[in-house]
């Protein structure tokens, strides 16, 4: 995963202590990307819910189609970032193609969304550490206390340096990734259920039947971070190579591990059969599998590896938050002090500590609010995060489009005209289908949902205003890595 770290820099200076530092190679950030996705929870929450509620049995289908679309997007995405000097991911590639105004607005709206998913886990981990506890005879006490001491966990882990968080992820996505496979596994070496292997997911005409569109917006919730492997660059241990490796690894396992596992839970219990025990008991479909093909540990250990993934997807929120955070604070979008880097972690403990700030806000307001963790903290907050990635994809597809076109630093075809192209059509189909259908993500209220998208929009004019009123804001960012070096195109684009 990580290979021992030297040791790490002391910030002597004020320069230094606005970097970061650390030796991620690919393994280690993919790690950190894929357990943000938390793959146990998508198979146990949302590949359920994609089988009822959108086209059936053929849902497998529908994470292929995503990574075919993301993998276009990555192209291009992993192309301009050789090119970039920060480590801002969207909002670095906005800025740089279609200036800083949208740049520091899809910053803003960035910081939202991704607030958002963690406010998100952090209902949807609350109840479930209260679940287990009072199944396992343990006292019944209120979500927000339970998610209140997995928030004081996450705070040490990311005040710390990158590669502790590097660590903890990797144990805990092992853990959750390997009782799926071993699910995964018990379904195909007994040939599936008493229908054999469900084939649904190969027949175009069963994928288009029900709602496709529906299908395309859960699976795409599942790969929420993925594009978080352009934000450790700085702490990566050779980003002109680890990152595109990085990014297109991430791709690959997350959609591979969603299309095989969904597929065997339907092949589990065969095409109708999956249907109904999706409908009936969305929430116990995986511990039902569990236990069926593996054994009634299977479907303890499954319990236990949920709240581990949801606490991973947490840990590795928390990170890719602060490092956004800590990049806009040396941008000047931020208070300057956002930008700063411990001296002994070089990790960016100020917006870690923002962050936390942040997530205690979400989790304080929810509590006192009255809200229910699952359908209305999860639920609507998950519903806010779906839209703002998928348009912050969309904008930056443009970017690099625009990016490109302008500067002319690449001139392969495939690399800044195609495959981005692609991408962007594919994306932009995505966010309709989103918008289009928030109500559903948010319960089923048109109300809220106006509500989330006045917020979104609003989010996004208000960082374009920051813009206007902070004429440099986003002009450079001084956290810049000790081992890149700036070419002149880059200089002059920075300067705009």
């Amino acid at each position: 995963m990580t290979t021992n770290a030297s040791p790490h820099p002391s910030a002597v200076s004020d320069g230094a202590s606005r970097r970061l530092a650390g030796t991620l190679g690919p393994g280690a950030i993919v790690f950190m990307v894929v357990a943000a996705a938390a793959p146990l929870t998508v198979i146990a929450g949302t590949v359920p819910l994609g089988i009822s509620a959108g086209n059936g049995a053929a849902y497998p289908a529908s994470y292929l189609v995503c990574t075919v679309v993301l993998l276009f997007f990555a192209v291009g995405f992993t192309a301009m970032a050789k090119h970039l000097p920060g480590a801002g991911a969207f909002y670095t590639y906005i800025t740089q193609g279609l200036g800083r105004h949208a740049g520091l607005g899809s910053a803003f709206l960035a910081l939202l969304s991704y607030t958002a998913v963690q406010g998100a886990v952090y209902g949807y981990i609350g109840a479930a550490v209260n679940d287990f506890v009072t199944a396992h005879g343990g006292p019944e006490l209120p979500w927000y206390v339970w998610a209140l001491a997995v928030t004081a966990v996450v705070a040490i882990l990311g005040y710390r340096h990158i590669d502790l968080s590097g660590k903890v992820l990797g144990v805990l996505l092992v853990c959750e990734v390997g009782i799926v496979l071993v699910i995964d596994a018990s379904v195909i070496l007994r040939g599936g259920g008493d229908e054999g292997f469900s084939t649904a997911a190969f027949h175009p005409g069963e994928f288009f039947s029900g709602a496709p569109g529906i299908a395309l917006i859960f699976a795409i919730a599942g790969y929420i971070g993925f594009e978080a492997t352009a934000v450790f660059r700085d702490e990566a241990r050779d980003p002109g190579r680890t990152i595109p490796r990085a990014t297109y690894l991430a791709l690959l396992v997350i959609g591979g591990f969603y299309a095989l596992s969904s597929w065997a839970m339907v092949s589990a219990w065969g095409d109708e059969g999956a249907v109904a025990i999706a409908t009936e008991n969305p929430e116990g479909m995986i511990t039902e599998t569990a236990t069926r093909y593996v054994g009634a540990i299977a479907g303890d250990l499954v319990q236990i590896f949920l709240i581990t993934s949801l606490f991973a997807a947490l840990l590795s929120f928390h990170n890719v938050l602060s490092r956004y955070i800590f990049s806009l604070g040396n941008s000047a979008a931020l208070p300057a002090g956002c930008g700063r880097s411990h001296d002994k972690h070089a990790s960016p403990y100020v917006a870690s500590v923002v962050q936390t700030v942040s997530a205690l806000v979400l989790i304080l307001a929810s509590a006192f609010a009255g809200l229910d963790p699952v359908t209305e903290v999860f639920a609507w907050f998950a519903g806010v995060s779906s839209v703002g990635i998928v348009a912050l994809m969309t904008l930056t597809s443009v970017a690099v489009l625009v990016y490109f076109g302008r500067t002319r630093v690449d001139r392969r075809l495939w690399n800044t005209v195609i495959a981005p192209l692609l991408g962007l059509v594919g994306l932009a189909g995505l966010l309709i289908m989103t918008v289009a259908n928030l109500p559903l993500l948010v319960g089923g209220s048109s109300t809220l949902a106006a509500v989330i998208g006045v917020l979104l929009v609003g989010t996004f004019a208000g960082g374009a205003a920051v813009a206007v009123l902070r004429p440099h804001a986003a002009r450079q960012n001084t956290a810049l890595p000790q081992h890149h070096t700036n070419d002149t195109i880059i200089d002059k684009e920075i300067a705009r």
